[in-house]
């Protein structure tokens, strides 16, 4: 059975986490406190229902699991083809990766303010735990791919804004042209969290 409860709670924690800071506009506290929340959901592999975990036969789904009512923040599964890659883009606000199953490799670019071109920054791997902060003000361009080349990977994203409707980049690695893009999400029905009737009926009996 999903345990929901974690995502319900991971879920309250990161709305009271940006109600809070948001006031101030801390984005460094926002991204810390945050990446300890994402981290401690990531830890467990017992919450993602599984129609956010169908893997797809090529590429990857962008399936929404919640977005803020004011669209402070949104929650996303990312579920990879094996080795699905993505093109190298931007975000546009801060984000937090965390992986739940398998592994990927996120490959870093630095891109100059005045030519556009594209240099190589770090590549990272990341395991099942592990925790990705992205922000845009120290450089949040990269090309992510799944490590495995037998089997999907999935990791959960958590972003400070609606991710599928905000105006973001892809940029040729060679040129550094950028092109506009929206990502959108793959699913259409997001998981019903709420519904915590059979909880009630068992602590009632």
């Amino acid at each position: 059975m999903t345990n929901l409860a974690r995502l319900r709670r991971f879920i309250g924690d990161m709305t009271s986490l940006v109600g809070g800071a948001w006031q101030d506009k801390d984005e460094a506290a926002v991204v810390e406190v945050g990446a300890g929340l994402l981290g401690e959901l990531v830890k467990h592999d017992d919450w993602l229902p599984d129609s956010m975990a169908v893997c797809p036969p090529h590429g990857y789904a962008q399936n929404m699991l919640w977005c803020d009512p004011f669209e402070r923040f949104s929650v996303v599964s990312f579920v990879w083809a094996p080795s699905a890659q993505t093109p190298v883009h931007d975000h546009q606000m801060w984000g937090l990766v965390g992986m739940l199953r398998g592994s990927e490799t996120s490959q870093a670019y630095k891109r100059d303010e005045v030519t556009g071109a594209l240099t190589l920054g770090e590549c990272s791997a990341l395991k099942p735990g592990d925790v990705e902060i992205l922000r845009p003000s120290i450089g949040d361009i990269h090309k992510v791919t799944n490590a495995l080349a037998d089997c999907g990977s999935i990791s959960i994203h958590v972003y400070g804004g609606n991710i599928g409707a905000v105006k973001r980049f892809t940029f040729d690695p060679a040129t550094g042209k950028p092109d506009l893009f929206i990502s959108g999400y793959t699913n259409r029905i997001v998981p019903n969290l709420w519904d915590r009737s059979a909880e009630v009926r068992s602590l009632s009996s």
